[in-house]
């Protein structure tokens, strides 16, 4: 099967000049190996280096069209990510990626969790362009989302375009799972 649709992950940590194989590069890894997607990985320790690496994606990277899914492993509060021990919330996030995001699905891992009202996640949907955010109102720590749910969304999304219906078959195939992990998705 030929896969058009890539993953640009972007994993925060506590340093970027610290070179370690984390358990989300083994993950993008298998990803690649076991389901043909392709993944472009970044780590940042702030904000700026988020929106650096952002930025080479969106302007130096010939094939940012392909990179559908904008995974962020990031850890933070409701809301929030953190980054050198700095809050950023998601509006601030949204203000970041102003215009950049079109079409794409911005999908945090479940370091954080993500709970939007209707009016936040329009917000956000409108300032980035993104066609949706996706996420997890829990952050239970025994079952890390990158290890097991992620991977199975990423291959559903790239087998049907139709975000709903992908979240629809992953709640059918990994019930226990999404409920546990409170899977969320706003569009």
């Amino acid at each position: 099967m030929d896969y058009e649709k890539f993953i640009f992950c972007l994993e925060g940590v506590p340093d970027v000049d610290n070179n370690v194989i984390t358990q989300v590069v083994k993950n993008l890894e298998e990803i690649a190996i076991d389901h043909g997607i392709a993944s472009i990985y970044k780590t940042c320790d702030t904000i700026e280096g988020l929106e650096e690496s952002l930025n080479v994606l969106l302007y130096e990277d010939h094939n940012f069209k392909d990179y559908e899914i904008i995974y962020l492993v990031m850890p933070g509060e409701p809301n929030n990510i953190c980054l050198h021990d700095y809050y950023y919330s998601l509006e601030e996030i949204a203000e970041l990626f102003e215009g950049k995001m079109k079409g794409k699905i911005i999908h945090f891992a479940n370091l954080k969790v993500l709970d939007l009202n209707d009016d936040e996640a329009q917000y956000f949907l409108d300032i980035t362009g993104a066609r949706a955010i996706s996420g997890y109102g829990s952050t239970y720590n025994k079952i890390a989302s990158c290890s097991t749910i992620d991977k199975a969304f990423f291959s559903l999304y790239q087998e049907n375009d139709d975000i709903t219906e992908v979240v629809e078959e992953l709640y059918q195939k990994h019930y226990a799972l999404c409920k546990l992990l409170d899977f969320r998705l706003y569009y």
